[in-house]
């Protein structure tokens, strides 16, 4: 009894089979379908090595949503370099909530030499050549990301050649942190003193004609340091044509978290708008000489997070790669061979005519006999 089920279940599989099996006997071979079968085959190794690297590459998605995040402190990180002594230059930050944060706390006032040294405009050079490229093509932001932490440090390098020029210029870097709304971060001559309605700077002992703003701006980012961000600012240089100018930039500051398969970190995005004027009361043009950054928060939060095609998507790409060209190749071949056989048969058809009538040894004829005549004697 068991075995007569075996054998009706064996044969009801063998009737569902969707692929019957050909005898080899009824098969015929051609060089055509050779030839079709020779190009079908290297076009699928071809489309599987690309669908195979498409696979393995990876890809950022960007999702926007509101920031509720607004009692937490954000941190702008600095390295800038101006042209003038550290006694005579200040930084501090006033924001719209007229709460001024002290350079003292955070940042370093380091004595140095204006000029790069030969490896270290090299590195400039590079950094800008980077940043023109990112303004022209906005997709090397997505390599970026992927790639951080994984390349090399974009600090500027330290100095390596020995000189006894004394310093000229004043380096200021180290980190601040501020509250989560629009702000102004500012380098003006004099120190930052506390005053009761905001803030000011002592500068009587500082000669006028002496003011030169020229500055680098080798780092300026807001949030978590990530190594390997390039930022908007990184590697800026202004020179001054006068000694009362003014330098202005208007920074747009998108709070980011950065999720990838190397890091994870909250860091900050930030577009810029510059301007720069020379001060003249007497044509207008009012302000005090020194570098303004005025930075504003947007208020969505972006996440980019890089994404992974999954395997069964690839492999429903790939099963859709070999059966279309498998497909495809087996219809334009019968096409192309119906083509080339009613062709064909044309021709041989041109090349006889049919014989009207046959005389018999009686004298008739027989007009109703379908005899062709060759006419290529």
């Amino acid at each position: 009894m068991r075995r007569l089920n075996r054998k009706k279940t064996l044969s009801l599989v063998k009737e569902l089979d969707a692929f019957p099996k050909v005898p080899d006997s009824y098969v015929e071979t051609s060089a055509s379908g050779g030839t079709v079968s020779l190009i079908a085959f290297t076009t699928m190794a071809l489309l599987t090595i690309m669908e195979f690297s498409v696979y393995q590459d990876t890809w950022m998605k960007y999702e926007y949503e509101v920031d509720k995040d607004f009692s937490s402190k954000l941190r702008i990180n600095i390295d800038i370099t101006v042209a003038m002594k550290c006694q005579y230059v200040g930084a501090d930050v006033l924001d719209l909530a007229e709460t001024m944060v002290a350079s003292a706390d955070g940042l370093v006032y380091e004595p140095v030499i204006f000029d790069l040294s030969p490896r270290q405009k090299e590195w400039q050079r590079m950094l800008q050549l980077i940043q023109s490229r990112l303004q022209e093509e906005h997709s090397l932001q997505d390599v970026i990301f992927k790639s951080a932490f994984k390349s090399s440090s974009t600090a500027l390098p330290p100095r390596e050649d020995d000189t006894s020029q004394p310093p000229d210029a004043c380096r200021i870097h180290g980190h601040l942190y501020v509250n989560k709304v629009a702000g102004n971060f500012h380098i003006t001559v004099g120190k930052a003193i506390p005053h009761p309605r905001g803030h000011a700077h002592l500068a009587a002992l500082v000669n006028h004609d002496s003011y030169n703003f020229s500055h680098r701006i080798d780092h300026l980012s807001f949030g978590e340091v990530v190594p390997g961000i390039i930022n908007p600012l990184d590697g800026t240089e202004k020179i001054a044509v006068d000694h009362n100018q003014m330098f202005q930039y208007f920074i747009t500051v998108v709070p980011t978290k950065l999720h990838t398969y190397k890091i994870s970190a909250d860091t900050h995005q930030f577009s810029v708008t510059e301007r720069e004027r020379v001060i003249n009361h007497a044509a207008g043009s009012h302000g005090v000489s020194g570098i303004f950054m005025k930075y504003d928060l947007s208020s969505l939060m972006v996440t980019v997070t890089e994404e992974h095609m999954p395997f069964w998507q690839f492999f429903v790409r790939l099963c859709g790669i070999v059966g279309g060209i498998f497909s495809t190749t087996g219809m334009l071949h019968g096409i192309g061979k119906f083509i080339v056989e009613i062709i064909y048969c044309r021709f041989r058809i041109g090349s006889y005519k049919p014989i009207s009538s046959i005389p018999f040894e009686d004298g008739h004829t027989d007009n109703h006999l379908p005899l062709l005549e060759n006419n290529t004697h």
